[in-house]
């Protein structure tokens, strides 16, 4: 039996595989590669001495969804593909809805009529909108998302709701991210967007290797500790392992299930300069810049309900996240297209 993971060759995806790997499960990967790139799935072959079946076609298509599905052995699906820009999603909302939606649907649609019934879905913090209470709990209220890359992921949240009370085969885990930085500690796989990154830690490792003349820090007036927007960062390898501790569990489950995956810990932006410059030894210059729309103030997570029932807990402190998305950046000034 085997994990299909969607989107396999980007960021989170590639980490997963390899944790997948490492804890001894078969995977398939289908990527379309328009954000990553198949060098990430060799070099986590070449960490994991294993080797992955992968199909490189749009999760939206049919035809090849069926193609993976006839002719693989899947039992479970961790779906990642999906476009996931912020700022991309406030100027190009119908490709958002369309691409992100679209996707869901027709994977759905197959693992139905394939009878493959378990699914974790790769989801966000977005989904809580303007936070009414911080830190964010599960049982929070959703909706009121500020972009459309959010409430892209809230509308995927109701149609899972819908099919799970539908169909008591189904069993669906839905892990809200917060924000995902780091890379391996290897530097041998990380962060390789297109062009110049949306992220904050990417963007800040490219001006600090001198690629990009200065971090731009959107707004210092937002009502927190410093002005400066606060968000729960965590290590993208400590999110592998949360999709891994998901998968141990869905068999023994019912219905839906939600988590956020978090540090429980807020820093602002201004705090994780401060630390990069300090851990890694090199000056990050910056600027501040009028606020970005679509960005809320603070946002971090209570991340108990995972540790209780997944039995997951983020183990690595913002210098570990930093010291290796540094280290991915020098070993790869130019990420995948270096090689």
């Amino acid at each position: 039996m085997s994990v299909l993971v969607t989107g396999g060759f980007g960021y989170i995806g590639s980490h997963t595989v390899l944790s997948l790997l490492e804890n001894n499960f078969d995977v398939v990967v289908l990527d379309n590669l328009c954000n990553s790139s198949d060098k990430s799935l060799l070099r986590v072959e070449e960490l994991a001495g294993r080797k992955v079946r992968t199909y490189i076609g749009d999760v939206s298509d049919r035809s090849i969804l069926r193609k993976v599905f006839s002719e693989c052995d899947i039992d479970s699906v961790i779906h990642f593909a999906a476009l996931k820009s912020v700022s991309e999603s406030l100027t190009k909302p119908l490709l958002y809805y369309s691409n992100n939606l679209g996707a869901t649907l027709a994977l759905l649609d197959i693992m139905s009529e394939y009878e493959v019934n378990n699914f974790i879905f790769s989801s966000s913090a977005t989904v809580y909108g303007t936070p009414e209470i911080i830190p964010l709990k599960e049982n929070n209220n959703i909706g009121g998302t500020t972009n459309p890359y959010g409430t892209s992921k809230l509308f995927s949240e109701i149609i899972l709701k819908d099919i799970a009370e539908a169909n008591e085969n189904f069993r669906i885990v839905c892990l809200r991210y917060f924000n995902p930085v780091g890379a391996h500690p290897s530097g041998l796989i990380g962060e390789s967007p297109n062009g110049v990154p949306n992220n904050l830690v990417p963007y800040l490792t490219k001006v600090a290797i001198g690629q990009l003349p200065f971090l731009q820090v959107y707004g210092n007036d937002y009502p927190t500790k410093d002005g400066t927007g606060v968000r729960d960062f965590i290590h993208v390898m400590d999110l592998a392992e949360g999709h891994v501790a998901a998968l141990n569990k869905i068999k023994s489950q019912s219905g839906l299930k939600i988590y956020n995956l978090g540090t429980g810990i807020g820093y602002s932006v201004l705090e994780l300069i401060a630390t990069f410059e300090r851990i890694n030894a090199v000056k990050v210059p910056y600027k501040i810049c009028p606020r970005r729309p679509g960005d809320i103030a603070e946002c971090w997570s209570d991340p108990m309900l995972a540790n209780k029932e997944l039995g997951w807990s983020a183990k690595r402190d913002l210098s570990v996240m930093l010291k290796d998305s540094w280290r991915w950046q020098q070993m790869n000034p130019e990420g995948y297209s270096d090689n």
